[in-house]
């Protein structure tokens, strides 16, 4: 028998032939090309937000997870009364740490609580510094204490031990220097009250109690001043008196003043 033909005829041999475009309708092609657009269409925010958020979770890794971008400076601004070293001491900001996680708040706080520094401001320099632009306390005065004169500011804090004062500077003798003082508070209230002239001539501002404040003066004199009330009229009425041949000028009751 032969192997090709068999008792029925021939044996008919299958096979897959590609159809070609026209065995498709137009129709159905349209309809199957926009089907597929709107499949694109739905599956594309999908994807593209797939892509911003993988992305997001690599920069945010490489920021906070990792080194890359980790503190190798902390560069000071503005420090003279306080040294470099000891605002990155204080800072407390390992080499190392990202940058990212550093908490600029806190690390302000911890600097400011040097007594010279009054504001500090903490900021990222990108890639790998934080800049540290400090602002320090301005002396208005200086306060004999323990053998030593320490300086204070406006606010009454004391900030820095010297060991004579320094030239420009008033003293006032007070107990216990401070911002949370009365008697120090009257001082310096008296001290921004005084004229030119008055400054001038100041040895000293000696605060006994909170109405028995006296201006001591070159040439032995002083001016008792009473308390820190209607300071503008005691010291109107004292530079007026300066000229006069009394030891003691009495502006306490600036209205009727008394020599002496």
């Amino acid at each position: 028998m032969d192997g090709g033909v068999g008792r029925r005829g021939p044996v008919r041999r299958w096979q897959l032939v590609r159809a070609g475009r026209d065995a498709v309708p137009a129709s159905t092609r349209r309809f199957m090309a926009r089907a597929r657009q709107r499949r694109m269409r739905a599956v594309l925010p999908w994807a593209v937000m797939a892509g911003v958020l993988a992305l997001a979770g690599l920069v945010t890794w490489g920021l906070v997870g990792t080194g890359l971008f980790g503190v190798r400076e902390v560069r000071v601004e503005g420090a003279e009364l306080v040294t470099s070293v000891e605002v990155r001491d204080v800072a407390g900001v390992p080499d190392g740490t990202p940058l990212a996680r550093v908490d600029l708040a806190a690390t302000a706080g911890r600097i400011g609580t040097l007594p010279a520094v009054e504001r500090v401001d903490v900021t990222r320099d990108w890639p790998d510094a934080l800049v540290v632009r400090v602002t320090e306390r301005t002396g208005v005065a200086v306060v004999p204490q323990e053998g030593q004169f320490v300086m204070v500011d406006a606010a009454g804090v004391a900030f820095r031990w010297l060991s004579a004062p320094p030239d420009g500077l008033p003293v006032i003798r007070v107990a216990s220097p401070g911002p949370e003082d009365p008697e120090t508070r009257a001082a310096l209230v008296v001290l921004a009250a005084l004229t030119p002239q008055l400054r001038a001539e100041l040895v000293d501002v000696t605060v006994e109690g909170l109405a028995r404040i006296t201006l001591q003066l070159h040439g032995a004199r002083r001016v008792v001043w009473g308390d820190a009330t209607r300071g503008a009229d005691k010291a109107r009425v004292a530079t007026a008196l300066l000229g006069r041949e009394a030891a003691t000028i009495d502006v306490s009751a600036p209205d009727v003043v008394t020599l002496r």
